[in-house]
């Protein structure tokens, strides 16, 4: 049954905070756009994704029952809907040599365990673009014939202008004028293939050279970037859903696009309420390959990196990442994750002190009304930052308990720890810290031991031990690197 809260959420759309109202009474439809699996997940999207993990936990923790779907693209994510050689997993595929599929598998894995590192629950759905040509093409053909899409050399395109004659309004979400971006399109990219620059590829003629395509009415081509969200999301969730979410770099254009090409087929709003999660900087700066500026999430955790002095376990950085609002830009630097470490292991010693402390006949202090403020904190638009500030008001209370300047009754210590417990553990998803610290220095020595065993199987030159150490050792994902200063290893 669901706990009765007045859970409030911002929408992306209206810009206005609203009162959450599932279309189906005690059911949740989500949609979270996933990663384009040609190379490593990037920090930034991890925080994305955790972003919506913890919405999905609270939804759960509230008693909804929730049907996540976040898809995975594996196909025609173009950055370019003019050149085709701009397809990413064709570029990927070319510079590592390797197939696209083998490309997409490489990265799908690394995704997957990446994600389960920082304790992302999984989707309860996880369509691949590949898996949902069929259903591309065939909304392709609806929106020929409905008047709002056109094909071109074996291209088929949407018509915004044709769409927006219809008054449907393209641009709605990001609160952009239709004429001013043609206008300011036109002189910079020319008309090309299109109608109006403006306009976007629903499907894509495959050239002599390019290796994925399908076959189609049109010819062999392959999908446009944005037509995959809207098949998979209204196929598991239906043509009117309650939440979708994903980086706010994906209101413009992809979000906008899915709307159009929703909107379109069926003539009404696709989504109830779109969410978008912020972006992640470091040491004030954007977080940027080109520039240097740059780290992937296992760095940050194994400590292979010129930025932060020490590994930082996963539960830390979760941690780090959930004191700022979703909405909000995070910025992280080694001050900061080393506070945040400072913090979360408070919290985790303020769990443990909860086993002994001793119970009164009366409680000195007002229990449902902290528990209260827990609620109305993520009640809030998922205010993360407000809630972490009141469980340190739960710390403080637990240290008054067990130093005896505070009194507790066995039923209010009760209430205590299965409400701390299930906001931290349940709704942030953090691991307990015997988790987060022991298991880490277990392994690191196990490790270490085996690194000496190694070394020593070298002095002794028996290669052969010394291989089967590093080669098991690989089996298991563990990557161990000889260099100058010695033998190090990365998961």
């Amino acid at each position: 049954m669901v706990k009765e809260n007045q859970l409030k959420l911002h929408n992306s759309l209206t810009g206005q905070k609203e009162t959450f109202e599932p279309i189906n009474l005690d059911n949740v439809g989500m949609y979270v756009c996933g990663p384009t699996v040609y190379s490593n997940v990037h920090l930034g999207n991890v925080r994305t994704f955790m972003s919506f993990d913890m919405i999905y936990r609270y939804l759960k923790f509230l008693g909804y029952k929730v049907r996540y779907v976040r898809n995975i693209t594996d196909a025609g994510h173009l950055t370019d809907d003019g050149n085709v050689e701009n397809d990413r997993f064709v570029k990927q595929s070319k510079l590592e040599k390797l197939e696209p599929m083998e490309i997409v598998q490489k990265y799908t894995v690394d995704f997957h365990k990446v994600l389960e590192k920082f304790n992302l629950l999984p989707p309860t759905i996880e369509p691949t673009a590949t898996g949902h040509i069929l259903e591309q093409i065939t909304l392709t053909e609806k929106l020929i014939n409905l008047g709002l899409a056109y094909e071109v050399n074996g291209s088929v395109y949407f018509d915004v202008e044709a769409y927006n004659k219809k008054g449907l309004n393209y641009g709605e979400l990001s609160n952009r004028n239709i004429e001013e971006l043609i206008n300011n399109t036109r002189d910079l990219d020319g008309q090309g293939e299109k109608k109006n620059p403006v306009d976007f590829a629903l499907w894509k003629n495959a050239s002599p050279a390019h290796i994925m395509r399908w076959s189609s009415p049109w010819g062999e081509g392959f999908p446009g970037w944005h037509l995959e969200c809207t098949v998979m999301s209204t196929k598991y969730l239906g043509d009117f859903f309650d939440i979708h979410g994903g980086g706010m770099d994906l209101k413009f254009p992809h979000h906008e696009c899915e709307i159009a090409q929703a909107k379109g087929c069926n003539g009404h709003e696709p989504v109830k309420y779109w969410m978008h999660a912020n972006m992640l900087t470091m040491n004030g700066q954007r977080m940027s390959k080109s520039t240097g500026n740059y780290i992937l999430p296992m760095q940050l955790v194994n400590g292979e990196n010129d930025f932060f002095e020490k590994p930082f376990h996963p539960s830390v950085v979760r941690f780090c990442f959930l004191q700022a609002h979703y909405r909000s830009v995070l910025d992280i630097s080694n001050d900061a994750m080393l506070a945040s470490e400072k913090g979360y292991n408070r919290l985790m010693e303020a769990i443990k002190t909860l086993d002994g402390l001793t119970t009164s006949a009366t409680s000195s202090v007002n229990i449902q009304d902290w528990v209260n403020k827990l609620y109305a904190a993520m009640d809030d638009d998922f205010n993360t930052p407000i809630l972490i500030a009141h469980l340190f008001d739960g710390v403080k209370m637990i240290n008054s308990i067990k130093d005896g300047s505070e009194t507790i009754t066995a039923s209010d210590l009760e209430l205590v720890e299965t409400t701390i417990k299930g906001f931290v553990f349940e709704v942030l998803g953090l691991q307990a810290a015997e988790e987060a610290n022991a298991n880490t220095e277990k392994l690191d020595g196990v490790i270490k031991m085996l690194i000496d065993m190694r070394l020593q199987a070298r002095a002794d030159k028996n290669w052969a031990l010394s291989d089967q150490i590093r080669d098991q050792l690989a089996e298991l994902g563990i990557q161990l690197k000889d260099g100058k200063d010695g033998t190090t290893y990365t998961f």
